[in-house]
């Protein structure tokens, strides 16, 4: 965790000791999961920390937020890694898969963030509300995604979808502003991105 805590403040992100605490604790327990329950495709510390890197990265680019919204939370990237980086925001985590919702939640809970509900449910079964951020990472077609979202999205929403390298295509089809980073990519729709970005 050392690696990750340089590429963090290399990137100007300043985060708290707990921080660093919990991410290794989540690390541990992502494993020990893993090994029983297939909960991710990252199968060792150096893999888990570079999915909680590209979790915090969008911290630089992103207006500050109150409530979050994730679609698919699967092993925890990125939302679980934004609820520890911010632990003033309240984060809404939705996952169907059980055994994917049972990690999350104990997660949680072995974590004490106290900022964090799981939805043990399909998006399309969760009540509407607006949020200021929802996420999504590997859930399929950008357009998919935000039509999934839709529901949650006012005025000042914005929508982040953690992609891989080849995104113009999906982005042009919604709409949405491409950050680009050298280990992912970022697909931003409606407002809150930083000017300064």
């Amino acid at each position: 965790m050392n690696r990750l805590k340089e590429r963090v403040l290399a990137n100007r992100l300043i985060l708290s000791g707990d921080f660093y605490d919990r991410a290794e604790q989540f690390a541990r327990m992502l494993l020990g999961w893993g090994r029983i329950h297939n909960i991710t495709g990252a199968k060792n510390d150096k893999e888990i920390a570079c999915h909680i890197f590209d979790s915090l990265f969008p911290l630089t680019f992103l207006e500050d937020f109150q409530s979050a919204l994730d679609i698919g939370s699967g092993a925890g990237f990125p939302a679980l890694i934004l609820s520890m980086a911010k632990p003033r925001a309240h984060f809404t985590l939705v996952e169907p898969l059980a055994k994917r919702a049972s990690f999350l939640q104990f997660a949680a809970n072995t974590l004490r963030l106290e900022n964090v509900i799981v939805l043990d449910r399909r998006v399309e079964q969760t009540p509407p509300a607006a949020y200021d951020l929802i996420t999504s990472r590997a859930m399929g077609s950008a357009k998919d995604v935000r039509d999934l979202a839709k529901p949650f999205m006012g005025e000042h929403s914005t929508l982040l979808l953690y992609k891989g390298k080849k995104t113009a295509r999906e982005a042009r089809e919604i709409g949405a502003k491409t950050i680009t980073a050298p280990h992912a990519s970022y697909l931003l729709y409606g407002a809150g991105v930083k000017e300064t970005y």
